[in-house]
């Protein structure tokens, strides 16, 4: 039923309406002449506060406010991949060739073209028992992506009809499910409320790394396929591009990007960058299996507020198909921001730094829907949704609110550090302040797939660069040449770990992906150097000869060698090592 009701008071985004009897908390309602779209978010009697997703300039009390009977959802289906949506699922490109530069008040686009005919390939035959999840046939969407057209959730019965192979609407009923309720009937496009997880048979402990083929991430702070992952850093830091490295580079199907609440040149830069760069899995546009939602800092601040929910909605949809995905949150600062904006105008009380009360746990809300799930279905699918989320606090401040908060939430902590940066050292991720809590989880990976000793040589290396860190503090003080000789190989091996390994160049066409194996045999390779340099030092050998060892020039340029000569150049270099200590040592 239809409720209308009538504006009341208008504070920005926030409304006031009276007469809204009969609707319910997070229904979605059309507001004002222009039918702008709106959310309920507080209901007291028949008075609905409404959160508008559109601007309100010019709106006055009296005006119309209807109810739509449902929640804000988004419509998932053939037509999602490659496309570029606002914060609540508005192709923006769609509304460019209807509106021009501008989005008008009010424009009404559908998110998936309804129009447009996709060619179906069913795979299951009528009779068959099936339930949410199931999968009944196929859309082969982009050169990339073959989209498994799935039975809603909550139906389960008798597989009634299904349609033949041939072209279909996303509107088109291509089979019928007889339900003990009745007959449903499904469509190649289904429907989700964006603020309710999907839901999966169980969560599964995250064991298997989500390889990045970035050497700082992978080996030092390494993020589980299912985990969360959080990149604070200031301005200028490199956040972006750290996270484009991961959507070009991470091992998952499908990526989608939040742009959410950026700068409107950084979201431009990015809408302009995806759509020309190439997927290195298959070498046809990386958009083929990306979804990017835009959500400027200068767009309405309640669509930002909804912009996260929309995203992860969209990735536990593919995940449900079976796909690992990685979705990259850029950033949550600005969502945080929205909250705040809002939660003001409701007159809420304020918590720290004015942020609402409620903002650790809408926090953990977003990223508590990743995991590695085995999904709902007769047949068990293992998928993941993989939450990277890039934190914006003023001023480079790891202590306000949002980082705190979403430190208690995440396991993986990639620091970005300004004065990094500006020595041009990237990713600039701080190896002192950045940590992991997926270490132990995903050893036995790395020890089964790539080396007994990998977890043993991660270790030694970070504590060479602790090391390091309390031996700057003397140098500075009294210069290099006070310190032991020990010392002095230490401070090499550890100037080799940084810039010979930590270092990452993501614009060489080598060394912008580094394969697991490569990264282990490198790190290994600087150990080697640091243990038969030392064993030199004890039988006499002077340090300045072992500082200086013709092998460090080869040492350097590992990180440029392609992975397919890599395994014969570094035994070279791993030989070189062990021949050049020994004849100083004589």
């Amino acid at each position: 039923m239809i409720t209308e009701g009538k504006i009341i008071k208008i504070a920005g985004p926030v409304i006031t309406a009276a007469g809204m009897k009969g609707t319910q908390m997070y229904e979605m309602v059309r507001v004002g002449a222009d039918k702008l779209i709106g959310e309920i978010i507080e209901l007291e009697g028949d008075t609905a506060t409404i959160q508008v997703y559109e601007e309100t300039a010019g709106m006055k009390p009296g005006e119309i406010v209807e109810s739509t009977g449902g929640p804000l959802s988004v419509e998932l289906g053939p037509g999602i991949i490659g496309s570029i949506f606002d914060g609540i699922q508005r192709p923006l490109e769609n509304i460019k060739l209807l509106t021009g530069n501008y989005i008008e008040r009010g424009v009404a686009v559908p998110a998936l073209p309804k129009d447009k005919k996709w060619k179906f390939t069913p795979i299951v035959k009528a009779g068959a028992e099936v339930q949410g999840g199931d999968i009944l046939g196929e859309v082969q969407e982009t050169s990339a992506v073959v989209q498994k057209i799935m039975v809603p959730p909550n139906v389960s019965g008798t597989l009634k009809s299904i349609v033949a192979e041939g072209e279909y609407t996303v509107e088109e009923d291509i089979a019928e499910v007889e339900t003990p309720k009745g007959t449903e009937k499904v469509q190649l496009m289904q429907k989700w409320p964006v603020r309710v997880g999907r839901p999966y048979k169980n969560k599964l402990d995250p064991d298997i790394p989500l390889v990045t083929g970035q050497r700082a991430q992978d080996t030092f702070f390494p993020v589980a396929k299912g985990g969360t992952a959080a990149i604070p850093g200031p301005f200028g830091s490199g956040k972006t591009v750290t996270q484009q490295q991961l959507a070009k580079w991470a091992d998952a199907d499908i990526i989608v990007y939040v742009g959410c609440g950026e700068r409107g040149n950084e979201m431009t830069e990015v809408l302009k960058e995806f759509p020309e760069l190439e997927d290195p899995k298959t070498g046809k546009p990386l958009m083929d299996r990306t979804v990017l939602i835009a959500n400027t800092s200068n767009m309405p601040v309640a669509a930002r507020e909804a912009c996260v929910y929309t995203g992860i909605t969209i990735a536990e949809y593919f995940r449900d198909q079976g796909y690992d995905v990685a979705l990259m949150a850029d950033s949550t600062s600005r969502w945080a921001e929205a909250m705040r904006e809002i939660s003001g105008r409701l007159e809420e009380m304020p918590g720290e730094e004015g942020y609402p009360a409620y903002l650790a746990s809408r926090l953990a809300q977003f990223y508590e829907r990743a995991g590695r799930v085995t999904t709902i279905g007769t047949e068990d699918k293992i998928s993941s949704v993989s939450v990277v989320g890039a934190v914006s606090p003023p001023g480079g401040d790891l202590s306000e609110p949002v980082t705190q908060n979403t430190l208690r939430i995440c396991k993986v902590f990639w620091a970005l550090d300004a004065s990094l940066a500006d020595k041009r050292h990237f990713p600039s991720i701080d190896w002192l302040q950045s940590y992991s809590l997926y270490v132990d989880s995903v050893q036995g990976w790395w020890d089964s797939t790539v080396g007994g000793n990998w977890r043993k040589a991660r270790d030694d290396a970070m504590i060479l660069l602790q090391k390091e860190a309390e031996l700057q503090e003397i140098v500075q003080l009294v210069g290099p040449d006070a310190l032991p000789d020990r010392e002095r190989i230490t401070l090499e091996s550890t100037r080799m770990i940084r810039e010979d390994f930590l270092q990452q160049n993501a614009y060489h066409e080598v060394d912008t992906y580094c394969s697991s194996t490569k990264q282990y045999q490198m790190l290994k390779t600087i150990l080697l150097y640091q243990e038969k340099a030392t064993e030199a030092l004890d039988r006499g050998a002077p340090s300045d000869a072992l500082t200086n060892l013709p092998v460090k020039e080869e040492i350097g340029r590992m990180k440029f060698i392609p992975e397919d000569e890599f395994d014969e150049k570094i035994k070279e270099i791993q030989d070189e090592i062990v021949k050049q200590t020994e004849e100083v040592r004589k």
